[in-house]
């Protein structure tokens, strides 16, 4: 069994006293001192404890902080939440690490994903034949196995590793292998299908648990990198990207959210789930939302996130919220224009400025960036779009495309996280 801790959990159910010391997702180093961190509260606060909240949460409050029982009769409760005067909020970067980022991951695995299995009890064994890895996965006395494809380019070697892209459901590969970057593929299907049938290699051990598929194929995705560390040397573990487009695209956000190897997130027109606001959803497309999402394929996400139907803005996130956990690694995001099914606008003018905010304050600005391009939904032209972007963190090649334009879309809205006036001090 692995003792490799490489996933961003902790358990956070009672007050923690966490001594600042810079981890390896922090920037920078940052002087020890005690912080204090705010419980979470237990159990987790359903959507009649939570204020509605017509605007992004703000990021820098925590939970506890954030429950209508803080109130204290004010009327005014719920819009000083929203405007960033909520109480007790996240004053400094080493809070945001050693408090906030984790009870972000803890409470996104409570309210939408499900809680990731524990990989410390697995045992991982993969064979390479060619091109092919076969993986296999034991935990609990239950067995799970599927198939990944490795495509690397041209001079790899275990001398010369080259950087890796994970990707389900298809991508454009040969722009990447022409850079320089190996493609790794997993049959996502083999591992979870898109539907309530709990067949596959995660349900075969995971099997009862109340988990969303786009976690079980996040697990997918580290289970296949794992794969590729354990039989392909010619890879850099330390250089990997993870993608996919639409509900794909909402796994390969999971799958960054949940593994701190991950350097690259790169999800493609995912929409809500993934990064489309769960508010402010009628901007462009066909007003996707969760009462929509959750009708259509309600396994995507577990139960608890149901019990919020009709009620998404009490929820005590979102999409931004998301983004930000994922900070300091590197973010890039694809839209299009003329996508018709997710609402690309409300991506690019909300959720993104909103989340950059974080990053700023985090001092990784240049971590988070957006390729907004014309074209339709899940458009391959994405793949090409985003690449000096993959070149720049992969290899620190100089790029002169702006990754922060909002292309045809312009401006962001700043009233929707008015919080953004309310920035703790770095």
């Amino acid at each position: 069994m692995r003792s490799d801790h490489h996933l961003l959990l902790l358990p956070l159910l009672g007050a923690i006293t966490a001594s600042a010391a810079p981890t390896s997702d922090q920037p920078s180093a940052v002087s020890p001192r005690q912080i204090q961190c705010a419980a979470l509260p237990s159990p987790f606060p359903t959507w009649q404890q939570l204020p509605l909240q017509s605007t992004l949460p703000d990021p820098f409050l925590p939970l506890r902080y954030t429950t209508t029982d803080n109130a204290a009769g004010s009327s005014t409760f719920a819009k000083d939440v929203m405007a960033g005067k909520g109480p007790n909020r996240v004053a400094s970067r080493e809070e945001w690490y050693q408090c906030r980022q984790p009870e972000i991951l803890q409470m996104l695995q409570e309210y939408q994903f499900g809680y990731y299995p524990d990989p410390a009890q697995e045992k991982v064994e993969a064979t390479r034949s060619g091109n092919t890895l076969s993986i296999s996965v034991t935990a609990g006395g239950k067995k799970g196995s599927f198939r990944a494809t490795v495509q690397l380019p041209s001079g790899a070697s275990a001398s010369k590793k080259a950087p890796v892209v994970i990707n389900i459901g298809g991508m454009a590969n040969q722009p990447y292998l022409s850079a320089g970057i190996a493609v790794a593929q997993f049959d996502y299907t083999s591992v979870a299908p898109d539907s309530n049938s709990k067949t596959g290699a995660f349900w075969s051990i995971y099997n009862g648990r109340d988990i969303g598929v786009l976690t079980a194929w996040a697990w997918g995705f580290h289970r296949t990198l794992d794969a590729i560390n354990m039989t392909v040397p010619e890879i850099d573990p330390t250089r990997v990207g993870v993608t996919g487009c639409s509900r794909l695209g909402k796994a390969a956000l999971a799958a960054g959210l949940f593994d701190k190897r991950i350097t690259l997130t790169m999800p493609m027109s995912s929409g809500v789930q993934g990064l489309g606001p769960y508010r402010y959803y009628t901007m462009s497309g066909q007003g996707e939302n969760l009462e929509n999402s959750k009708s259509g394929a309600g396994w995507w996400t577990n139960s608890k996130l149901g019990t919020f139907v009709n009620h998404a803005e009490n929820l005590p996130y979102d999409a931004h919220t998301i983004a930000a956990a994922i900070a300091p690694r590197a973010l890039v995001i694809d839209q299009g224009t003329g996508d018709q099914f997710v609402n690309s606008k409300g991506t690019a003018t909300v959720i993104f400025p909103a989340a950059k905010l974080v990053y700023d304050w985090l001092g990784a600005g240049d971590k988070i960036a957006i390729n907004v391009r014309s074209g339709g939904h899940c458009d391959n032209s994405g793949y090409s779009g985003i690449l000096p972007y993959v070149q720049k963190v992969f290899f620190g090649t100089a790029t002169t495309k702006d990754f922060h334009s909002l292309g045809s879309y312009g401006s962001p809205v700043p009233s929707a996280y008015p919080w953004s006036t309310a920035i703790p001090k770095a």
